[in-house]
């Protein structure tokens, strides 16, 4: 089953199986193990249901946001919250999801991809204790 997205003038065909088990299997893992699923879900739209950067970054950020709002709301539940470092970071999101497609857009596709596989190999290498995470 198909979906046809149309973003800035250009169709690009999804696969929404693909896309509604991995995005549900993303959320799994992450909510099992406290990691957010951004970094998961944008392999799975750029490599395996073929968008590109520019859609994905958006994208990405409303697919999981229904995760962060549940992990959220339970996190409040237990009093662990600083508003107004979230407010900081919310304010973040909106312009970074606003402007970064817009970048990405004007730039060579292979290189935004070059750009996120450093980021998430430093992710990644922080993660599992290569390299110590900024204090």
């Amino acid at each position: 089953m198909y979906m046809h997205v149309n973003f800035w003038g250009q169709e690009f065909k999804v696969n929404m199986i693909i896309g509604c088990i991995g995005g549900f299997l993303i959320a799994v893992m992450s909510s099992m193990f406290g990691f957010g699923g951004g970094p998961f879900m944008v392999p799975l739209m750029t490599v395996i249901l073929g968008l590109p950067m520019y859609v994905v970054v958006g994208s990405s950020l409303l697919a999981i946001f229904f995760n962060t709002a549940m992990a959220s709301g339970r996190v409040i539940s237990f009093g662990n919250t600083d508003f107004l470092l979230f407010a900081f970071m919310a304010a973040g999101a909106i312009i970074g999801g606003t402007l970064g497609p817009q970048i990405a857009k004007r730039l060579n596709p292979l290189w935004v991809k070059r750009v996120a596989v450093v980021g998430l190999t430093i992710l990644g290498l922080m993660l599992i204790g290569v390299i110590p995470a900024p204090r």
